[in-house]
């Protein structure tokens, strides 16, 4: 490829579109600046991706290829440990920082590496982070290989050892920056440089001779046209790159208007400055470029201050149990208690029950490990392990309860970011997403075309002012505030949850909870507060020994009836348990040297003499033999009767419980005679009692614990799992909420009806200031300056009326 002028032959890489010295590189036709170049375009050649040079011009990075023992330290295991996010027997994934990554052709590039490698099994770009996630087959290609490929072809990540959580230095801020600086001193010049217009001095001809005061005004717009080209093909240059590249897209973004704007104010100073009938537009110009980067300024700075923690992780609560030493147990046990994950830290033992997460990389210490790793990889197979051997972040315990010991500090945004995963995600159009697509990408053609039509009118009367018209309607018009009135709107209302211990899984959540009209509740650990609640052991006494592997059997479960009997127990040693299972519904089971211990209903511990059973009763087998049973009376959560009743105006309720009857003469003080209250509900009748709701055109609210209701809350349109201590959480659910606020409910579901309504106004308020903006850019009483500050502030104002109203209205 070359580029040709009256003296010389540039010549310039195919690959990268740097000078070459010479054309002694190159394959065909295609000339390369290094050997690097040659050997990406071979390496994408060979493997059919030269799609990639059609995304761009000139899109890739020239690598280095040299890469001597630079990767070397990729070969120690504790390295590979601290930069891999997980590892099992076939598959490691990895995140790298990617700074070289620029354009739509490297993500493509970056998202098909699995060409480049087979071994490659997944590669998912984050643009905005310059991320790269990737998921590779660690026995066919190492990290280090990995690494090596990615530089190869011109990507080399960028390896911060010292922290996961660390962030790269921000280049595009830095950008913009300078930008501005470029932009102001040049717009500042121009003023100066433009006095003799603005007082006024005519060029005067004297037959063919100028006047000192007609040279120094050309002087001067001259001056004005140098100082305008970096702020156009620098400072501008951002505007016109996104236009572009829309448009290989075959996208008309909001960039191509503003762009068409500037070039119209290039275009007529330049004309004038060369035709000399005028000194042109250049202050205007470059004022407009240097308004609209300040305005995109504040634009980061205001959405920066209103960050409502996309990632979420300062409002996502985990708990998990420690283990630490106490005296009184000369150091043969230790004391349990629940501390919150941010606490946690490397050297800490924790202990993981039957269907908790793994919060942190750990080794296991005690137990037999059963992990369910369908949280990071999707595959639901279980993973054993054994003493000795690492578990990942991630993971979830299938078995009975283990001892961990930590090893890495916990990450809470990878664990969020498991929780968001697509793979989970209830597939539910949002409203207001859709319409804000459809309103960005119709309202540039919209505005193009009142532009064109405006500058048409205006065009036989004054030249000048049909220019004015054209980029002030390009510029005023901006679709932004109704882009961003949804993300702030929810994002906001979703920190605001998150303060009062009602933690979503994304902002979507909100909106499916507005559309809520009808509720099921689950009874047991939902409606009923089992701390307050009393236990009563009926039948043989239970001697020292039995209490002892009772309580060893039930620390392996997180139901609510296993905590609370776990807590009545005062055994202070625990055994090891052999082939615990936990069927929902129903009980728990598990060995105790030798001896096979059942907690559970009647059916299940096999008691087939008639119990009165209008009470919640948990049975005890020990081979075969039932012991007795533990009566819970039930002790309602505070506040449930005033919530209940203020449902049950707006919503269809409907009550599920897998007891029995027994408290159904107390339900019916809280509920209405109309209101569903069914019993005896296995998790199958449950799941089946949310589908019928939602064949019958209802939108389903299910608030349960999360356990023995995991298919309903799943099933449901919006699933809340409601708990004590927040000590896990399940792909089943949308949202946590924590039952000390369980009263709030009613104002939760009422805020999510005011943030919708919210951005209806919002939308309104982007309406009027575009109908009122466009009006006067139309009469042509609006400058393009002018223009430039109320299109940020446009934008600003929706951002701050969203973030100011949800706020008021918590």
């Amino acid at each position: 490829m070359s580029k040709e002028n009256k003296t010389e032959t540039i010549l310039t890489c195919y690959h990268c579109g740097d000078e070459c010295k010479d054309d002694s590189t190159r394959i065909d036709e295609k000339v390369f600046c290094c050997n690097g170049c040659k050997t990406v375009y071979e390496i994408l050649d060979q493997n059919k991706l030269c799609n990639y040079y059609n995304l761009d011009q000139n899109p890739g990075i020239s690598p280095s290829l040299n890469f001597g023992n630079r990767f070397d330290y990729l070969d120690d295991p504790s390295t590979i440990q601290k930069i891999l996010d997980f590892q099992d027997e076939n598959i490691s994934k990895a995140t790298f920082h990617i700074p070289q990554m620029h354009c739509s052709s490297c993500i493509w590039l970056l998202e098909n590496l699995y060409k480049l490698n087979n071994a490659v099994t997944h590669s998912q770009v984050n643009f905005l982070k310059k991320e790269l996630n990737v998921t590779f087959v660690h026995n066919r290609i190492s990290l280090k290989e990995l690494v090596k490929l990615l530089t190869s072809i011109g990507y080399e990540p960028q390896i911060l050892l010292e922290s996961v959580e660390q962030k790269p230095d921000n280049k595009v801020s830095q950008t913009l920056h300078l930008r501005i600086g470029v932009a102001g001193f040049c717009f500042l010049n121009v003023m100066v440089f433009s006095f003799p217009e603005y007082l006024g001095i005519d060029v005067i001809r004297q037959g063919r001779t100028l006047t000192a005061d007609s040279f120094l005004k050309n002087f001067f717009v001259t001056l004005n046209f140098i100082l305008s080209l970096p702020v156009v093909f620098f400072s501008g240059w951002e505007y016109f790159g996104s236009a572009i590249k829309g448009l290989r897209k075959k996208i008309i973004n909001i960039d191509f208007p503003i762009s068409l704007g500037i070039l119209a104010l290039f275009g007529r100073s330049i004309y004038e400055a060369a035709s000399q009938s005028g000194a042109g537009y250049f202050d205007s110009l470059t004022g407009l470029i240097f308004l609209l980067l300040i305005g995109k300024f504040f634009q980061e700075k205001t959405y920066s201050y209103l960050n409502f923690e996309r990632n979420y992780k300062s409002f996502f609560p985990l708990s998990v149990t420690i283990k630490s030493k106490d005296p009184a147990f000369d150091g043969q046990d230790g004391i349990e208690k629940s501390i919150p994950i941010n606490k946690l830290m490397v050297g800490n033992r924790i202990i993981v029950r039957k269907n908790e997460i793994i919060p942190a990389d750990s080794i296991l210490f005690n137990g037999d490990g059963r992990i369910d790793y369908s949280f990071v990889t999707g595959e639901s197979k279980p993973v054993s392990k054994v003493s000795g051997e690492m578990i990942y972040a991630g993971g979830r315990q299938l078995g009975s309860a283990i001892e961990l010991e930590v090893i890495r500090e916990v990450s809470q945004s990878y664990l969020t970011q498991l929780w968001n995963n697509d793979i989970f995600n209830k597939k539910s159009e949002s409203f207001f997403t859709n319409f804000s697509n459809v309103i960005s990408k119709r309202f540039t053609i919209f505005v193009l075309l009142t532009a064109f039509i405006s500058a048409a009118f205006w065009l036989p009367s004054s030249f000048a002012t049909a220019i004015n018209v054209f980029t002030a309607v390009l510029i005023v018009a901006c679709p932004c505030a109704i882009a961003l009135s949804v993300p702030f709107t929810f994002g906001n209302a979703m920190r605001i949850f998150g303060r009062n211990k009602f933690y979503l899984r994304n902002t979507s959540v909100i909106e499916d909870l507005g559309k809520i009209n009808s509720i099921v509740f689950d009874k047991t650990g939902t409606i009923t507060q089992l701390g307050k609640s009393d236990l009563v052991f009926t039948g043989a006494v239970l001697n020292s020994f039995q209490q002892k592997i009772i309580k060893s059997l039930v620390r392996n479960s997180t139901h609510p009836l296993s905590l609370k009997i776990y807590n009545s127990l005062e055994a202070d040693e625990f055994f090891p348990v052999t082939k615990f299972d936990e069927i929902p519904g129903l009980g728990i089971t598990g060995v105790v040297y030798g001896s096979r211990i059942k907690v559970g209903s009647k059916e299940y511990v096999n008691q087939s003499a008639h119990v009165y059973d209008l009470a919640t009763k948990i049975f005890v087998s020990i081979n075969n033999e039932v012991l007795g049973f533990f009566t819970l009376t039930n002790s309602y959560r505070e506040g449930i009767a005033d919530v209940v009743k203020s449902l049950s105006r707006r919503f269809k309720l409907s009550l599920l419980s897998g007891d029995n009857e027994g408290e159904k003469f107390n339900l019916l003080k809280f509920f209405n005679k109309e209101d569903e209250l069914l019993f005896n509900q296995s998790p199958e009748d449950k799941l089946d009692f949310v589908k019928s709701l939602q064949s019958s055109n209802k939108k389903v609210l299910m608030v349960g614990d999360g356990l023995n209701d995991a298919g309903a809350l799943k099933q449901s349109d919006v699933g809340v799992a409601v708990t004590e201590d927040i000590s896990s959480f399940s792909p089943a659910c949308d949202a946590i909420l924590d039952a000390t606020n369980l009263n709030m409910l009613p104002k939760f579901l009422n805020y999510s009806q005011s943030a919708i309504k919210i951005i209806y106004i919002s939308f309104v308020i982007s309406f009027l200031y575009n109908l009122i903006g466009l009006s006067f850019a139309i009469q042509g009483m609006l400058s393009p300056l002018i223009a430039a500050i109320l299109m940020p502030l446009s934008s600003i104002s929706v951002v701050l009326f969203a973030t100011i109203s949800t706020n008021l209205l918590a």
